[in-house]
């Protein structure tokens, strides 16, 4: 079959293609080749600014057309890079004679009547020096950290951030809504709803202040990491300060000074880790929010023409919820298996690494499904203030703890079993029995008329 969003094997490219599709700029088989080639051109741009010889006599004018290569980068040219590597059964050095092409288009050829021959000759040697001293893990290495540090900054820190500031505007719109909380399930201390949806602000702020916080590292350092080519070549150069500039100024990442072949990957697994966390918070998010919709705290806006189930037709389901929880379980167990897996080869490099490597935009896609659910779902809640109140009116054993906490205060001999005998039974507890409770009680008026204005919907906290 041919391929498209209704025969793609992965639901991120077919059925969720339009959550997802921002991606295919960063991780798909195009964006890696373009992010390989850019890696190359950079880096022979940044050997002729060295410069490298002969690579002085490299006309710097030349510098945009070679950007060009990968900024004007197109499909077709993605296909003629396969069809050189279905020669190569090489991608790597499939990048490197695709450019060595585009270089013949752009410089004089050595036979060139209009050119002396030694300017042609030297011309010539010029291709020569793309990948000049490389490994292919180099450029992989480098391109794929780039390529994920792009995706967060461009797509992923600012979806997350949509998802804090609907959380941030409920936090605020319901700072005052007095709500029953549960620990065990069971009631507890009363608190305010919008201070629960403050706990998720607080919590995905502080794990995107600490996800931004992980150095993007990147390998570059030849075939075992020792700069063996490029010492042997040109011993008199500082290859590994040349090659932190590069990395550093160009990519804008953070070299990882001893290597073998391969990355360390011991960031990007920090990386990966630092992203099941926010994953993780959201799905406790999405199941409180599930549970508040099954009390009936909140109601969900209903779209005409919508079907809750095929069965029962009185049905609202919290379907976008439940979307969530699933991608972003689906992105968490693949974040942990990245994430244990490539900081893991054979001495100084294996292959297990490579085709790891092409799934880590996966999990990002489930968690760009996953963050788009969550917010269809917050923007659908209306909240039910009639039901939270009834769940206090109806609590009352929850002043207990306030009761007691005052006598405690007033130096009341046993203040909390006295309340326990009181509270802890089958018996509902009404604001009568509390009120007459509190006439028995061996204290000044004053201090029974403090204990007479706490209600569970006053007794919230700061």
């Amino acid at each position: 079959m041919e391929l498209n969003l209704m025969t793609a094997i992965s639901p991120i490219d077919g059925r969720y293609r339009g959550k997802t599709e921002k991606l295919a700029e960063y991780f798909s088989e195009f964006a890696l080749i373009r992010y390989r080639i850019r890696v190359e051109v950079e880096y022979f741009i940044a050997l002729c600014e060295l410069p490298l010889p002969p690579l002085q006599d490299f006309d710097h004018a030349l510098f945009p057309h070679l950007r060009a290569i990968y900024q004007n980068f197109t499909p077709a040219d993605a296909q003629r890079v396969k069809d050189i590597e279905a020669v190569t059964n090489h991608d790597v050095k499939a990048v490197e004679y695709y450019i060595k092409e585009c270089f013949d288009k752009l410089l004089p050829p050595a036979s060139s009547a209009d050119q002396p021959s030694s300017n042609a000759a030297t011309l010539s040697q010029f291709k020569e020096f793309i990948h000049f001293g490389l490994t292919s893990q180099d450029i992989n290495n480098t391109s794929v950290p780039l390529s994920m540090k792009e995706a967060l900054d461009d797509v992923y820190i600012p979806m997350l951030e949509e998802v804090i500031e609907q959380l941030n505007d409920y936090a605020e719109d319901w700072k005052n809504i007095p709500m029953l909380a549960r620990t065990h399930g069971q009631p507890a201390s009363p608190t305010r709803l919008g201070k629960e949806m403050r706990v998720y602000v607080y919590r995905l702020e502080e794990q995107l202040r600490q996800l931004r916080d992980v150095p993007m590292t990147a390998k570059f350092g030849g075939a075992t990491g020792n700069f063996n080519a490029h010492h042997v070549a040109y011993p008199y150069i500082d290859w590994a300060g040349f090659a932190d500039d590069f990395v550093g100024g160009r990519l804008g990442l953070e070299r990882e000074q001893f290597t073998t072949q391969i990355s360390n990957y011991d960031c990007l697994a920090a990386l990966f880790d630092a992203l099941r966390r926010i994953n993780t918070i959201l799905i406790d998010l999405d199941r409180d929010v599930w549970m508040y919709i099954s009390m009936d705290y909140f109601k969900q806006r209903i779209k005409a023409g919508e079907v809750g189930s095929s069965a029962m037709p009185h049905k609202v389901n919290p379907i976008d919820f439940e979307n969530s929880e699933g991608n972003l379980g689906v992105a968490n167990a693949l974040l942990a298996f990245l994430a244990q897996k490539l900081p893991v080869s054979r001495l100084q490099r294996d292959l297990t690494d490579s085709t790891v490597l092409r799934n880590v935009g996966v999990p990002i896609g489930h968690a760009l499904i996953a963050f788009q659910s969550t917010l269809k779902g917050l923007r659908k809640l209306i909240l039910n203030e009639e039901r939270l109140q009834a769940d206090l009116d109806n609590t009352w054993a929850v002043v207990a703890e306030a009761i007691q906490t005052i006598l405690r205060r007033e130096g009341y001999a046993n203040p909390y079993e006295t309340l326990k005998a009181l509270t802890r039974t089958n018996e509902r507890m009404t604001p009568e029995r509390i009120h007459d409770f509190i006439d028995t009680l061996d204290v000044s008026s004053s201090v029974k008329e403090e204990l007479m204005t706490i209600t569970p919907s006053n007794y919230t906290g700061i």
